[in-house]
């Protein structure tokens, strides 16, 4: 079985936070503009994750 791991739109932040989960299979994106306006599009609700410790 092999692994692809393809980056979501996380591999360019800068938060050591959002970084770890940079190669999730999850499509996230940072909080911002393109965020929200796909959720419009798509008429979905934004799923936040504010951290854990």
């Amino acid at each position: 079985m092999t692994t692809n791991k393809i980056p979501n739109k996380l591999v360019n932040e800068k938060s050591p936070y959002l970084l770890q989960h940079a190669y999730n299979p999850v499509d996230w994106y940072p909080w911002g503009a393109e965020a929200f306006s796909r959720a419009i599009t798509e008429d979905k609700p934004i799923f936040l994750s504010i951290g854990y410790s």
